[in-house]
């Protein structure tokens, strides 16, 4: 009876790692409903959750007008730095379906790979939505806004653009951007 109330110094130290996952920030994705992202960043900031909705700028032409909008680089996404101790806050936000995980925990987002897109995509880079590439030739930005991150160069319409996926939620962008600021992996 003794031995089964005994915890090893490994499972308390597993114990540990959790907890202390549990209380580091992390960058992690939020599903949302369909065309409620904007409506998701909003609670989140009344609620000041630190997050992150990236959005392009699309021209809309009817007949008789056109008209501009900002629309989600991500549609039905929203990004959030949260400890995950701290999740039922936001699950709690109307419109927001689940956070993004794999075998029931939620996935991670590499925290490098999201300062780097606020950041450049802060500098108002020419940006949008792109279908999800898994082949073609893979490439590092080595110098600009997007300096460090990782993509799949393509060429469009005598352009020269940048496509970064993101792994975990399988959603892409095309950056527009100069072949000098590129080196091949």
């Amino acid at each position: 009876m003794e031995l089964a109330a005994v915890r090893t110094d490994c499972e308390l130290s597993a114990a540990e790692d959790a907890l202390r996952t549990d209380l580091q920030p992390h960058w992690y994705a939020l599903y949302t409903c369909s065309n409620h992202e904007k409506h998701v960043a909003t609670e989140l900031h009344a609620r000041k959750v630190d997050h992150f909705l990236p959005l392009y700028t699309s021209v809309r032409r009817w007949k008789d007008r056109s008209i501009r909008l900002n629309l989600p680089l991500f549609p039905g996404y929203v990004f959030v730095c949260i400890a995950l101790c701290a999740r039922l806050r936001v699950l709690q936000i109307p419109s927001v379906v689940r956070m993004v995980s794999f075998n029931g925990q939620p996935a991670v987002l590499p925290s490098e790979e999201m300062e780097i897109l606020r950041t450049g995509l802060s500098q108002k880079l020419v940006s949008e939505p792109h279908p999800f590439l898994t082949a073609g030739r893979r490439v590092r930005v080595r110098s600009g806004p997007l300096a460090g991150i990782q993509g799949i160069l393509l060429r469009r319409r005598g352009r020269t653009r940048f496509v970064v996926s993101m792994e975990m939620i399988m959603r892409s962008i095309a950056v527009e951007i100069n072949e000098a600021d590129i080196e091949a992996l």
